[in-house]
């Protein structure tokens, strides 16, 4: 997994002091917690993750304000198009247990996965 940023993927809302320092409304030993997982990088008020499958790559981030969970579809490198947020009934079943096992670990109730925005 990599944490670069992909061209027309989403940013990241920055912290109010602009340093993104993994702060949150309440608890930012949350944020703190999932960057500990592998893979993840906290950024703001927010956390994100990469995935590159044999075929697919996915960018997902989970919103401590909100307490959800985005899956991005992020094109092939040469493809030039940008990333698009997907449903989370197309992503695929593993990546998905993955991510709720890396937030009950960083103590985020693993539910807001599925949560519907």
């Amino acid at each position: 997994m990599t944490d670069e940023r992909r061209p027309g993927q989403p940013e990241i809302p920055q912290a109010e002091d602009g340093k993104g320092n993994g702060s949150t409304a309440g608890d930012g030993a949350t944020l703190a917690a999932l960057a500990e997982q592998e893979g993840w990088r906290v950024d703001g008020k927010a956390a994100r993750v990469h995935y590159k499958g044999a075929t697919d790559r996915y960018s997902i981030e989970y919103y401590a304000p909100s307490d959800c969970v985005l899956y991005w579809k992020v094109p092939p490198e040469d493809a030039g198009e940008t990333a698009v947020p997907v449903g989370r009934t197309t992503v695929p079943t593993p990546l998905r247990e993955r991510v709720c096992e890396d937030l009950a670990a960083a103590g985020i109730d693993p539910t807001v996965e599925d949560r519907t925005l």
